[in-house]
């Protein structure tokens, strides 16, 4: 029986939006990645892949409240850059949870779920987990660490350190090593060596880390040795994939590349998954987050280097694919939701672990409790957000909600953090029906927009991001869109300017603004759109 191929492409990102520091593992035929959700539940999305070019999400695997524990944190903090890893039927992810108990483990047969609750690991301390199985039969974690003595030398000096697992039980052996020290060339004081993954090919071993903080500076190395405890060499033309020094003028340019983990394809062909931001304008400002993109990897005298036909990270490569291949629609399509079954999809998010379950699914109905937690707290608010995937798109949605006091409003919100979003909702006024554009400022929220409405529980909201800046329109028929705002600064979203690791979220949102309330919010649909 002869094999078929066929030479496609795939787009890049392969995972459009707030979908970071990427890691995949290949079982069998069938490929798995996995990215950080930080505080978002749930956590951890699982995607599938028989080709690498059609990715399915299958399921997240923190979904469960007694898995992970969110309460209090900052949006910034929670699920760091988890690891994904196969080994004897088990599939494990290792990760970090920042402000919380700090490094887990947890297993499962089925990638799709359910996975274990988290088995904690106190001797490993730092961030950035990977787990390794070396052929002799013995389990290894590697991690970003603290420096020698933990005595840094400058701000951001960090080391990649490595300790034995004993896999059955889930138990550290031993001491940490340190294996790397600073980075890829320690005499230039390199910052945040982070991210490490080890791989054994042709009788060395390889620590591929990133390097130079996750913004601009963002790139990925790589250290090789003839034993997994090392000593390691550095790359000689490190780093392997950055696009640090290339003009910010540059057409479409993808910045702030790194945090990459690498796999090899059923016929041989070597591929790099990594994070990467695309900006709207000239100065790096991008609310959409760093998403997941890819390139091939070569290898030059035993060593792997990105293979980016150039300098620049292009936004299609080639592949060939045995056939026949997935047909299925990407996951970076429009998207709607007509909320006509009995679960949410696995693409939705609440902010933080929903304690309480206040929302319910319907006969095409999506409703929601009026709660007094908020968007600004650090708690669990009535919340329901969908990650901004395209850099000009829209998101619609059709709600019915009659305010009875003025600090009730539900509506359409795109959320950066605690301190940054937009608020498109309906509410009352002077006691009469308004729908009003909200702000965060450092009062807490104010109002940038509002018009009188007459009295109809039933209204759609649209917002429209068109780069630099976002539109905000209401509709009485879902066919006249009215403008609310038009040309909002979008970078006020931006992650340059509110700072931190996510993207922007689109979000159902409803609240009392801190009192209490009986109300609810009842959602008809949401749509995302592309309007590239």
């Amino acid at each position: 029986m002869t094999s078929e191929f066929v030479e496609t492409s795939f787009a890049n990102p392969v995972l459009k939006g707030f979908y970071p520091d990427p890691s995949i593992c290949k079982v069998d035929s069938s490929y798995y990645l996995i990215n950080s959700t930080f505080a978002y539940f749930p956590g951890i999305p699982v995607f599938k892949s028989d080709d690498l070019v059609y990715w399915k999400q299958i399921g997240n695997a923190l979904d469960r409240p007694e898995q992970l524990d969110l309460e209090g944190l900052e949006v910034s903090q929670g699920v760091f850059a988890p690891a994904i890893s196969y080994h004897n039927g088990v599939f494990y992810i290792i990760n970090t949870i920042v402000g919380g108990k700090n490094n887990f483990i947890i297993s499962a047969s089925n990638p799709a779920g359910p996975w274990s609750n988290p088995t904690w690991l106190p001797e490993v301390e730092g961030i950035d987990p990977s787990m390794f199985f070396d052929e002799n039969g013995k389990t290894y974690v590697v991690f970003n660490s603290n420096p020698p003595n933990n005595l840094p030398e400058y701000d951001g000096h960090r080391t990649i350190k490595i300790i034995e697992l004993d896999v059955k039980n889930l138990k550290t052996v031993g001491e940490a090593k340190i294996i790397i020290n600073k980075g890829a060339k320690p005499e230039d004081k390199p910052i945040w060596i982070e991210g490490p993954h080890i791989y054994n090919r042709n009788g060395f071993y390889y620590v591929m880390a990133a390097e130079g903080g996750t913004a601009e500076d963002h790139s990925e190395v790589v250290f090789r040795s003839k034993s997994v405890l090392g000593p390691y060499k550095s790359y000689e033309n490190n780093p392997i994939l950055t696009q640090r020094n290339l003009k910010n003028t540059r057409k479409n340019p993808i910045t702030s590349t790194g945090h990459a983990d690498i796999i090899e394809d059923n016929l041989g062909n070597w591929w790099g998954v990594f994070l990467g931001c695309r900006p709207y304008d000239g100065d790096n400002h991008f609310n959409t987050g760093r998403e997941t993109f890819m390139a091939p990897v070569k290898w030059e005298n035993d060593w792997p280097i990105f293979d980016l036909e150039g300098d620049v990270v292009k936004d299609h490569y080639q592949i060939t694919l045995e056939k026949p291949f997935a047909n299925i629609p990407s996951v970076n399509a429009d998207f709607i939701d007509e909320f006509n079954t009995g679960t949410l999809a696995f693409d939705w998010l609440f902010l933080r672990t929903p304690k309480e379950k206040w929302y319910s699914l319907l006969n095409g109905e999506l409703t929601i409790k009026t709660r007094l937690e908020t968007i600004s707290g650090a708690s669990n608010p009535s919340f329901i957000g969908y990650r901004q995937k395209h850099l000009f798109g829209e998101v619609t949605t059709n709600l019915s909600f009659k305010a009875v006091a003025e600090n009730e409003k539900a509506g359409l919100i795109a959320f950066q953090n605690e301190k940054h979003y937009y608020y498109l909702c309906k509410g009352l006024k002077d006691n009469k029906p308004v729908v009003q554009l909200l702000k965060s400022s450092e009062k807490g929220i104010e109002e940038i927009a509002f018009k009188s409405i007459k009295e109809n529980d039933k209204i759609s909201f649209k917002i429209e991001a068109k780069g630099t800046f976002y539109n905000f329109y209401y509709s009485k028929n879902n066919t006249d869109w009215l403008v609310l705002n038009k040309n909002v600064d979008a970078t006020f979203l931006s992650t340059k300017i509110a700072g931190g690791f996510v993207g922007t979220i689109y979000g159902m949102y409803t609240t009392s603004l801190g009192e209490k309330s009986t109300n609810k919010a009842i959602y008809h649909w949401f749509k995302n759109k592309n309007l590239n």
